[in-house]
């Protein structure tokens, strides 16, 4: 008689649980960064994790990506030949929009590795084709950083809703069409993804409802997690101490704006921060602030800002990144749409009240007035209000700086956020053990019906 005794063992005494954690790169970017901290997290507490990458930037040999020269230039120029489409929009705006129509060698790559569960990040960048998702066999759980997953291929929607149809007549790409790219691109992802089992999780409120709202996600499973940083490198540090070393001032109160094309990406709001500080720059605070960038690039540092200002360019470390912002009095986060920023929970991490418009996911982390300032969208004298409500009085600042860090130690640690995943890690390989154990048990019942 056949047995199944040896199949039971298998599956009921399975190797600890490997997750593989998939985005375009692994430092190189505020999506990639994030994705490599849950990476920490899981490893933090014990928790097999590899990352596979397009491009890597770091030296962590849990990090796996293309090692020959030939191989890694054949990435970076996927990026040219998936973007042709788009030139056949002449009116498109040359925002963000991805179209991820080349084949690539994820499927074969993930075979070799084995993992029990696929974590998704940022695939976009021509990394991941879209209908190369229905074809990984394991459970999958797909981390949204923007909109893309959902949309017709812009990763913000801007003022456009159409992703809660079937996208068509797109704004970013300058269309009056019904059947444009951003139709097609929906139409290939609906058909790829009908029946996909595939787990949402969205680091902010805002992105989770939007999800929610659209047409592809709108019966699928939705969870928040928001996203984990380590506390003990993004800390309060002496603000003196900081200042010297970044040559900073000590007699002015320093407001920080930064992010990668900080001054060039639109969406970062830094026109709307631009006027929020000419106007106090008429104000008795002309004298009193200085204003400190980083981010942008040698070419920007012209730009008039109504106050001394100061650029330190790129920050690439922890250690500069906590440097600057417990060397401020505020940082200032004027996007007119984010998910979840890495900036503003780094400063909040250092003890620095932040300030932003009260959208997207800025609510989940600032509490208006008690750990910085919910501005009304897009109003320029409250933003200008909400800088010297956090400056004004040292006694208040010092409280909500206080609380600012005993937020992030409250909600965005890497082990709280390393855990709500590895609940949800867990309960979608039991789901799928139990079917396999299922299928296995119907296929031994058949064959020993057959043998006797």
């Amino acid at each position: 008689m056949f047995s199944t005794s040896g199949y039971k063992l298998y599956i009921s005494k399975k190797i600890r649980m490997n997750i593989l954690l998939i985005n375009t790169s692994d430092i190189s970017g505020g999506a990639a960064r994030s994705a490599y901290r849950l990476h920490e997290g899981l490893r933090s507490i014990h928790v097999k994790s590899q990352m596979l990458v397009q491009e890597k930037y770091s030296d962590d040999k849990t990090v796996i990506a293309p090692k020959l020269r030939f191989s890694q230039a054949i990435a970076r120029a996927k990026l040219s030949f998936d973007n042709l489409p788009l030139k056949l929009c002449p009116q498109y705006n040359n925002g963000s929009f991805s179209l991820q129509w080349l084949p690539d060698k994820i499927l074969s790559r993930v075979n070799q590795l084995q993992p029990d569960v696929i974590n998704l990040h940022w695939v976009s960048g021509a990394y991941m084709q879209v209908e190369t998702l229905a074809k990984l066999k394991q459970p999958l759980v797909w981390t949204l950083h923007d909109m893309w997953a959902f949309t017709g291929g812009c990763h913000y929607n801007q003022e456009c809703n159409h992703y809660t149809t079937s996208c068509g007549t797109c704004p970013q790409l300058g269309s009056d069409r019904k059947w444009d790219l951003s139709y097609l691109m929906w139409q290939r992802k609906a058909k790829a993804w009908k029946n996909l089992d595939l787990t949402i999780v969205t680091p902010s409120n805002w992105l989770a409802k939007c999800a929610l709202a659209s047409s592809l996600f709108k019966n699928r499973r939705v969870e928040v997690i928001p996203y984990g940083l380590n506390t003990q490198k993004y800390r309060p540090i002496n603000q003196q101490f900081a200042r010297d070393l970044l040559k900073l001032p000590n007699d002015k109160q320093l407001i920080l704006f930064g992010a990668l094309q900080a001054s060039s990406d639109k969406r970062k709001g830094f026109h709307l921060l631009q006027g929020a500080l000419h106007e106090l720059s008429s104000t008795e605070w002309k004298n009193k602030i200085e204003l400190v960038v980083f981010g942008p690039s040698q070419s920007e540092n012209s730009t008039n800002f109504g106050f001394k200002s100061h650029n330190l360019g790129t920050l690439n470390d922890d250690l500069s990144l906590a440097l600057a912002y417990s060397a401020a009095d505020a940082f200032i986060a004027p996007s007119i749409q984010d998910n979840l920023p890495n900036t503003v929970m780094e400063a909040l991490a250092c003890g620095t009240p932040s300030v932003a418009f009260d959208i997207g996911g800025m609510p989940d982390m600032i509490e208006h007035q008690k750990n910085g300032y919910l501005a009304q969208p897009f109003k320029i004298g409250d933003l200008a209000n909400g800088i010297i409500w956090v400056l004004e009085n040292p006694e208040r600042h010092q409280k909500i700086s206080r609380r600012a860090r005993e937020k992030t130690e409250r909600e965005f640690t890497l082990e709280i956020q390393a855990r709500r995943y590895l609940s949800i890690f867990e309960s979608l390989v039991n789901k799928f053990e139990t079917s396999q154990q299922k299928m296995i048990d119907f296929y031994s019942t058949e064959l020993v019906k057959t043998c006797k």
